[in-house]
């Protein structure tokens, strides 16, 4: 298992790790192994070996499916396939209770790992159209000369083309995975209150992306697109993403009623 994690790895840090998209990877691998070490004394406790029957079933197909993708050279599906392997051979030492003791671990680390590009494309374009046209509409009412179709935008003499990177899928990534720790840290006993949470994180991450290029539009119509490009851009996003964490954490504040009323129904049950 070593053996397949290691180059595995090594091509989703190079890969992934290296772009905007996956800037969380790192983030989330150390967190999601502390997650583990924290429960691993008590899943020593009641580890016994699972279905050797089960395990392999289970293990065959992701090899099957690890060979092909480190053929191809497609590390979306090299990643998925050797994390169900490394799965298929841990029930197999440890058995289902200690699967089911570190099911948040387990599952929080999918997040390391690029998702697939067709999936990155089904997620983005609703996003990038609706921001696109939100942005137009805006700017177009308050007496801005702008126009668009699809994710293009026209404004003034520049032309703006609105990327994934502008358009939610890497706050909405990185996100869920931050809003993941968060709620699991904080809320673990109540699950109710944690999966409205959960769900507050997708307007969250439209909103503030809506904000980004918004703000990307209007320095590239005031002082042109070199400074919309260059080292605004970047900070941009990486104060959208700071936005969009303390949003988070604004909507457990505001919603802290309804987690009390939820606990105090808990206890009553």
């Amino acid at each position: 298992m070593i053996a397949l994690a290691i180059p595995t790895m090594a091509s989703v840090a190079r890969d992934s790790w290296s772009t905007e998209q996956g800037a969380h990877g790192p983030i989330v691998l150390a967190t999601g192994v502390w997650l583990v070490m924290r429960q691993w004394q008590t899943a020593i406790k009641i580890a016994r070996p699972g279905s050797t029957i089960i395990g392999l079933m289970l293990l065959a197909p992701a090899l099957l499916l690890y060979a092909f993708a480190r053929i191809t050279n497609i590390v979306e599906i090299e990643g998925f396939a050797m994390y169900g392997a490394l799965l298929s051979v841990l029930y197999m030492a440890a058995g289902g209770a200690v699967m089911r003791l570190l099911w948040f671990p387990l599952l929080y680390l999918l997040f390391v790992f690029p998702p697939p590009d067709t999936a990155v494309a089904m997620v983005t374009q609703p996003l990038k159209i609706w921001i696109s046209r939100a942005t137009i509409d805006l700017l177009y009412a308050v007496g801005y000369p702008i126009a668009g179709s699809g994710v293009t935008i026209q404004i003034g003499q520049y032309q703006l083309l609105v990327a994934a990177a502008c358009a939610g899928l890497n706050s909405l990534i990185s996100l869920s995975a931050i809003g993941l720790f968060y709620v699991y840290i904080r809320h673990n006993a109540n699950w109710r209150y944690a999966a409205l949470l959960m769900f507050a994180i997708v307007p969250v991450a439209v909103i503030a992306n809506f904000a980004r290029v918004l703000i990307l539009v209007l320095i590239t119509y005031h002082f042109g697109e070199a400074m919309a490009q260059g080292f605004i851009h970047n900070f941009a996003g990486v104060t959208m993403f700071a936005i969009s964490v303390l949003g988070i954490f604004a909507v457990d504040a505001l919603a802290s009623p309804l987690r009390r009323r939820l606990e105090r129904s808990a206890t009553a049950q």
